[in-house]
This record gives structure tokens, C-alpha cells and sequence, in this order.
């Protein structure tokens, strides 16, 4: 996939775009919102937001999609940036071909915060989530109707792992369709385990309903 930085003032956060756009056919789109650790200005440091994540998946794959990696300012955190992070979806849908229909959410530690936050104030946006690490609103999880991949290490002493049982017992409650994968042994960089290709593939093979 082709790799492209963006600074353009026009944005609401500077981001990394892997696209492989060869036609006028709309493409899915993967946003992923990165950890705490690479938050920055978008000038040098703008090539942390890939450290992690999809990046190894898709560099030398040509999926047909659209994967968009932002950088989050080093004052703040994800989750209280949640109608700034909407409104930069809305900028990317208006901006690129994108299917509307398969818009889909992920993010790792404090990007797992981002995409539980940011899945409960706007559902109808997101063909489907994936948080990693993160937490969410327990209490609030029934307007969350998209599928749901979760993941958690079992041994995480930076980001409780219970934050996310607590989130997939009340979705398990509610009926709604959620996959949770906690992998004993593993510690807070579980993203490691998490992005792979099956859930990669996964998240294309979803539509919004």
C-alpha cells in the first residue's frame, strides 16, 4: 500500500494514510487511533502513529481500502477528543471514496479508550469496532449495536483487564455481538497478538446495518 503523511492545515489531526486507491470504486475505511506514547505535533514525530498496529499487516499488501492512522496532541488523550476525532471522520468520508456502509474504529491503550468513546457517541457511523487495552462506559454500552472485537492481556498492570471484562459482560447481557479475546500470559502490549490479518479481514468483512 502506498504510505502518505499529511500535514495539511485543512485537517483536524495530522495522520498516516496507507491507501491503495486505483479507481473511482468507494473503499472501506480503518481508522486507528495509536497509544499514548505516540502522541505528538505531526512534524517529525509523525511516523510513531505506525509503530504499532495494522502498519506491519499492510505495508506490502494491496488490500482495496483506505486505513488512516491520526496523531493525537501530546497535551491531551483520545477519549477527550471524541466530537474532534467525529468530526475528522466526517472530514476523511467527505474527502476520499469512502463506502459509508464500512466505516470501521479501532485503537490500542489510550486508542482503545478513543474507540469505545468514540463508537458510543456516534454507533451510527461504525460498520464495526475493535478496541484493544482500553475501557469504556459500562453503563452505556447498549447503544452499541455494530459487531465488536475486544482484546486484553490477562497480566496488564498498566490498563486493568478488567475495564474491558466489565465492558463485555454488560454488551454479553445486553445480547449484542461481541468477541473478546484475553490472552493469559500477556501483558499490556497485547496489541501485539491483537492486529493480525484475521482481524484485519474481519473488520472488511463487516457492514453497517
Amino acid at each position: 500500500m502506498n504510505r502518505i503523511e499529511h500535514r495539511e492545515d485543512k485537517w483536524i489531526f495530522p495522520f498516516v494514510e496507507y491507501s491503495n486507491i486505483t479507481s473511482d470504486k468507494k473503499l472501506p475505511l480503518i481508522i486507528q487511533l495509536h497509544g499514548a506514547g505516540e502522541r505528538g505535533l505531526g512534524k517529525d514525530d509523525l511516523d510513531k502513529v505506525d509503530v504499532n498496529g495494522f502498519s506491519k499487516v499492510i505495508k506490502d499488501k494491496e488490500p482495496d481500502c483506505i486505513v488512516i492512522m491520526p496523531q493525537c496532541p501530546p497535551d491531551t488523550f483520545w477519549a477527550a477528543r471524541v466530537e474532534s476525532i467525529v468530526k475528522f471522520i466526517e472530514q476523511l468520508i467527505q474527502e476520499y471514496n469512502v463506502d459509508e456502509d464500512r466505516v470501521y474504529l479501532t485503537g490500542l491503550s489510550m486508542g482503545g479508550y478513543g474507540t469505545w468513546f468514540t463508537a458510543m457517541a456516534r454507533p451510527d457511523l461504525f460498520a464495526a469496532i475493535a478496541p484493544v487495552c482500553g475501557g469504556g462506559m459500562a453503563w452505556n454500552a447498549e447503544v452499541l449495536k455494530m459487531p465488536i472485537w475486544t482484546f486484553h492481556g490477562a497480566e496488564d498492570d498498566v490498563v486493568s483487564p478488567y475495564q474491558t471484562d466489565e465492558m463485555v459482560a454488560k454488551l454479553k447481557e445486553l445480547n449484542a455481538d461481541v468477541t473478546y479475546t484475553r490472552i493469559d500470559g500477556v501483558g499490556h502490549n497485547v496489541w501485539e497478538n491483537a492486529y493480525n490479518e484475521k482481524l484485519f479481514e474481519w473488520l472488511l468483512s463487516k457492514k453497517r446495518k
